[in-house]
């Protein structure tokens, strides 16, 4: 049993002498290296750039306490250099490509249908109610809303109206 758990540390040491670790402060790495999971402070753990297939480039060399790091949204971002972050990009970039063939696999996700305002009834939804399909009320329209009756899509109107009595 001894021989055992000997070859089995001899083992574990062999393999982290081949494999170095990947889960590294900033300082260590050099500009331009793929970096994901990333900690935005010292010792609270990854919590930046963790979705499937993404990753975020080191554009500035660490030398100072700040590190510049472009995130997949394009933000460029400073971050503390004695952060850590994981080398390389996440796996399966095809994630977000899979066609869903029919409505019960979106429900399987645990994604709950849209409706559209306009068939909903109108205690329910400021658009529902009505003959026919219209979310307008009276002559001048109605600008987009929630159901909570807040303006959405082109947000509250500002400039005034060029219609003249």
């Amino acid at each position: 049993m001894a021989l055992w758990r000997g070859r089995t540390a001899s083992w574990n040491l062999f393999n982290r002498l081949l494999h170095p670790p990947s889960h590294v402060p900033y300082r260590s790495l050099s500009s331009g290296t793929f970096i994901q999971n990333i900690e935005a402070n010292p010792g609270h753990g990854g919590k930046l750039v963790r979705a499937a297939g993404i990753s975020a480039k080191i554009l500035k060399e660490p030398k100072s306490r700040y590190c510049l790091i472009r995130l997949p949204s394009g933000v460029e971002k400073l971050i503390d250099s004695r952060c850590r972050a994981t080398v390389g990009t996440v796996s399966n970039p095809s994630h977000g490509a899979k066609k869903l063939s029919k409505a019960g696999q979106s429900q399987w996700l645990g994604r709950r249908p849209t409706v559209s305002g306009v068939a909903i009834n109108p205690i329910d939804h400021p658009h529902g109610g009505g003959e026919g399909r219209s979310k307008s009320s009276g002559s001048y329209g109605k600008t987009s809303c929630t159901p909570w009756g807040k303006p959405c899509k082109c947000g509250y109107k500002t400039a005034k109206s060029k219609r003249r009595n």
